[in-house]
């Protein structure tokens, strides 16, 4: 006579053998999805879960193998939003048929002939099961869906750029539309040169108060100016995209965004580049996208002030970043970038050069991956570009291969054209900017692998002062930022005495610089000495 099986038969097993197949079972749902239906129960059901398990692990071995020979393939693939749209249903469809698997396992284990403690061990296996297996799915599945609209609200349609003489070169404009303003204006503005090869980047920072600005023959703004952007004072580089949308739409008839166009001919004019694609960028969104990241590290090589709240012990409001590593987070990364405070925008350009070097850097594959719905939510809040979504593929790729090389820098003011009271931004010489710029593209398509290690940081004791300060928002930093232009344009004597004495690390006692001194110096007006001691703040580095 031939025993029934236990696995089919529960009913005629005794209750420590029932507890062990219900152990079993759900094993086998979590590991090997559709092997519990296979002994246990609709072997037709387990042998379609078993293939489709099959075809998801071979998927994910053949994706792991073109990871490991040519990556770039595979983060193009997943940069197209239709492969984005069919991974998004698959990972739906594959949560909802593991947790109907899961159903179907408690059925097949009979919940009411196990013991009442096996029976609630099950029902707590059970739970973490589907959270982590269907659970984890479906999310994925909500996150890719995110990306993917983030991608089509954000990115143009159209045809992929073509690399210019073997270079994409994109504006970057540093955008603040504050309530008090009528259009946007391009507090930072940036010229990213990529290698199509290697992804090697060269960044020519252009100074808000650039002027003369000259326009090709083949912008309408040349009729306009035809002697270049001369206006005066009025006529400084970040006013051309908010002059465009005021007075001169009508000239860019069908173009979405003629402040940024206008500014793109403007870059031209300058560098001598084809400038093929804009990226604006909102300074509040900047703050939510670093969070995202999950903040920044950056080598500060100075003492850098920002704006933080009001104290009842002082009217001053001033606090410092010390010299070292920090950690910024959004607020903290903004005020970094954006203070002008005791020193000037040639400072502010250094380091924002130094934020963009170390979130380039930090924005690699394993941060895409595990942080890839905040970053693309924050990324709907952040970017808005000319830049269209089949290019996204390839600039994705590019920006991994770009973290084996050093970014290239270069400032078409102080401290690469002589010094600020030289005054290269007012009267700029074009034939000598477009005599360096090309200098600049050789070093940056040289191949030049970037340092193994980093600049050690300047003190110890940073990383934590960093982590520990205030954080200021993002409408607190424009106000500052508009506040301190009077401070940091105050004395161009002052810049001069920066280059030629002595920055002072310590206190007239002996003891080392802190806030509380700094503070105190400040209450004491003495406004000259703390421009002194912040002057080194823009020899900064990514961490």
């Amino acid at each position: 006579m031939t025993t029934a099986s236990p696995l089919r038969n529960p009913q005629d097993a005794n209750a420590r053998t029932r507890s062990g197949r219900a152990i079993m079972l759900l094993l086998l749902t979590i590991f090997i999805p559709g092997g519990a239906q296979v002994v246990a129960g609709n072997r037709r059901i387990g042998r379609f879960a078993l293939t489709v398990t099959l075809i998801c692990w071979a998927a994910l071995l053949v994706a792991l193998a073109i990871f490991l020979i040519n990556r770039g393939v595979l983060i193009e693939l997943f940069a197209n939003t239709s492969v984005q749209f069919v991974l998004a249903i698959v990972l739906a469809a594959l949560a909802v048929g593991w947790l109907l698997l899961f159903a179907n396992t408690l059925f097949l284990i009979k919940p009411k002939l196990l013991a009442p403690g096996m029976l609630a061990i099950v029902s707590a296996i059970a739970i973490v099961a589907v959270l982590a297996t269907s659970g984890m799915l479906g999310y994925g599945s909500y996150v890719v869906n995110t990306g993917r609209d983030t991608i089509s609200e954000v990115f143009d349609d159209g045809p992929a750029f073509e690399p210019v003489d073997g270079r994409y070169n994109l504006l970057v404009l540093g955008g603040d539309a504050g309530e008090n303003r009528v259009s946007l204006r391009p507090d930072s503005a940036s010229v990213w040169s990529v290698d199509a090869k290697t992804g090697q980047i060269a960044i020519f920072s252009i100074p808000r108060n650039f002027q003369n600005t000259p326009f090709p023959e083949s912008s309408p703004l040349n009729d306009v100016y035809p002697d270049g952007f001369n206006c005066g004072d009025e006529c400084i580089f970040n006013a051309i995209y908010s002059k465009v949308e005021e007075e001169y739409t009508s000239l860019y008839p069908g173009v979405e965004n003629p402040g940024a166009q206008a500014t793109m001919e403007g870059v031209e004019g300058i560098t001598g580049l084809k400038i093929q694609g804009y990226v604006v960028i909102d300074m509040a969104g900047f703050a939510e996208f670093i969070d995202a990241m999950g903040g920044v590290d950056v080598d500060s090589g100075g003492w850098v002030p920002w704006r933080g709240p009001e104290r009842t012990e002082t009217a001053v409001r001033t606090r410092w970043f010390t010299p070292g590593v920090h950690h910024f987070n959004g607020d903290q990364a903004l005020w970094y970038a954006r203070s002008r405070y005791f020193t000037t925008d040639y400072h502010r350009i250094r380091r924002q050069q130094c934020l963009q070097d170390a979130m380039v850097r930090q924005f690699n594959p394993q941060t895409v991956l595990t942080r890839f719905g905040q970053i693309m939510t924050a990324g709907k809040q952040l970017v808005e570009t000319n830049i269209p979504q089949s290019q996204l593929g390839s600039f994705v790729n590019l920006a991994d291969k770009s973290q084996d090389y050093d970014v290239v820098r270069l400032t078409l003011g102080a401290p690469d054209f002589g010094t600020a009271a030289e005054r290269f931004s007012t009267f700029p010489d074009f034939d000598l900017i477009k005599q360096r710029i090309p200098e600049v593209l050789a070093e940056a398509s040289g191949g030049k692998k970037a340092e193994t290690t980093r600049a050690a940081p300047t003190t110890a004791a940073a990383s934590s002062s960093a982590t520990n300060s205030a954080s200021p928002s993002a409408s607190e930093s424009a106000a500052a930022s508009t506040s301190a232009s009077a401070s940091s344009s105050s004395s161009s004597s002052s810049e001069v005495i920066q280059e030629t004495e002595e920055v002072p690390t310590t206190q007239p006692d002996g003891s080392p610089i802190t806030e509380e001194y700094l503070i105190q110096l400040e209450e004491q007006g003495q406004t000259a000495l703390l421009e002194l001691i912040a002057s080194t703040n823009s020899k900064c580095s990514a961490a």
